[in-house]
């Protein structure tokens, strides 16, 4: 396979076949957005565009149901898809892809990595992301909202634990909280700061919205 091979049709064929839950935005809709995302943000930052595609396309293929380690088990996989290309190139592509988590490391080290991070990250909010995590809220059976979400930032708890440790009642106002709200100042490329600036703002008046609206004001 050369690197032109990795078409839209291509990368869809290979998350059809892996299939598994790919629910609350993780369908691969999700991923032509983030192609799209990480394709304007390579251009403008002079990032290696046949990496950052062959990433984008291949960033979510590890997803399946309960599975956390997805970002790793994608790696693995895009490292088969890619055993004839050359090696410099499939390690640039391998490690975008271990890289693109915002809950885990590796970190990403190369403009390449940080491209995909970024154009994943910005999936997260916005209108887009608002709509994730309710569909995601909704599919597990879990509140719409439970307090305010000023009242939920004045604990500012760790992005990782609070999940885990509110269980049924972490609710889309904590996600947008502990990691919606965040993101803007976890973006490596300024490119993807100033997408994320418009985005920010439009969420916090959502949830300013929803907050009024809930208890039936």
């Amino acid at each position: 396979m050369t690197n032109t091979a990795m078409t839209v049709s291509f990368a869809r064929a290979l998350y059809e076949r892996a299939g598994g839950d790919r629910g609350g935005g993780h369908d691969f809709d999700h991923v032509l957005r983030v192609l799209k995302l990480a394709e304007r943000i390579a251009e403008a930052e002079g990032a290696d565009l046949a990496v950052v595609r062959t990433a984008a396309l291949l960033h979510d293929v590890g997803e399946g149901e309960g599975r956390h380690d997805h970002h790793l088990r994608g790696a693995a996989i895009a490292h088969e898809i890619l055993a004839d290309q050359p090696p410099a190139f499939v390690e640039a592509v391998v490690h975008a892809i271990e890289a693109h988590r915002f809950r885990a490391e590796p970190e990403p080290r190369t403009l390449e990595a940080q491209t995909l991070s970024d154009a994943d990250k910005l999936d997260a909010i916005g209108a887009i992301g608002i709509a994730r995590v309710f569909a995601y809220a909704g599919a597990r059976g879990t509140p719409l909202w439970r307090v305010p979400w000023r009242e939920i930032a004045t604990e500012r708890g760790d992005a990782n634990d609070t999940p885990k440790r509110l269980g049924n009642d972490y609710t889309p106002v904590h996600e947008f909280v502990y990691k919606l709200d965040r993101i803007p100042e976890r973006l490596y490329t300024a490119t993807a700061r100033a997408i994320t600036a418009e985005r920010q703002t439009f969420m916090r008046a959502f949830f300013e919205r929803l907050d009024k609206e809930m208890p039936g004001q």
